[in-house]
């Protein structure tokens, strides 16, 4: 856990144009609670990319979930705070800790442990293990955590044999609605 990255981040959230029209006139973020949500409950962003935001809410019509009627993509300006940084060997070690205690509770209460779907499209397990990190730091009295931040590779090669894929991404869950200090309207020069 740490405050060493720079304290602003702009995100990117995809959605529908009426949910972006309302947070634009004053309205807050809802957070996304799901038990398959990659980085434990939070408002979710896309860092520095908005066309991935705006892609995100194209996959949601295509397959049928959530409510979105006329994508869009609208950003925001995000103060990490306290962030569980999983590209850090701190946040690394703290969320192998939360694993092992979500081990030991699910042996103990002899029930089984989440799993993430083959494709990692849901990921239970990931999101069981932040969930227990987040109460272990309750638990103990420490501080909680405001932003979670971690790296996905995802997609397809992008020319054979390549280590880069299509889909990579940075994405950013916001636990503490504090952290959003804006919100603004993607200009379409940032969409590719």
């Amino acid at each position: 856990m740490h405050r060493l990255a720079s304290a602003f981040i702009l995100g990117y959230h995809g959605c529908d144009k009426s949910v972006a029209e309302r947070v634009l006139a004053g309205e807050y973020f809802r957070a996304s609670e799901n038990d398959y949500d990659w980085l434990g409950p939070g408002i979710y962003f896309w860092e520095a990319n908005p066309q991935r935001g705006l892609d995100f809410a194209n996959e949601l019509i295509r397959v049928g979930r959530g409510n979105i009627k006329d994508p869009t993509v609208i950003g925001a300006v995000i103060e990490l705070g306290l962030c569980l940084d999983l590209t850090t060997a701190a946040g690394i070690q703290q969320v192998w800790a939360a694993h092992e205690q979500l081990m030991l509770l699910s042996t103990t209460n002899e029930t089984p442990m989440p799993k993430n779907s083959p494709n990692l499209l849901r990921r239970n397990l990931d999101c069981a293990v932040l969930r227990v990190l987040h109460e272990i730091r309750k638990e103990s009295g420490e501080p909680p955590i405001d932003t979670v931040r971690g790296v996905f590779i995802e997609g397809d090669p992008i020319f054979p044999d390549s280590g880069f894929r299509e889909k990579t991404h940075i994405q950013i869950a916001v636990c503490n609605p504090e952290c959003i200090k804006g919100a603004f309207r993607v200009p379409p020069r940032d969409l590719v």
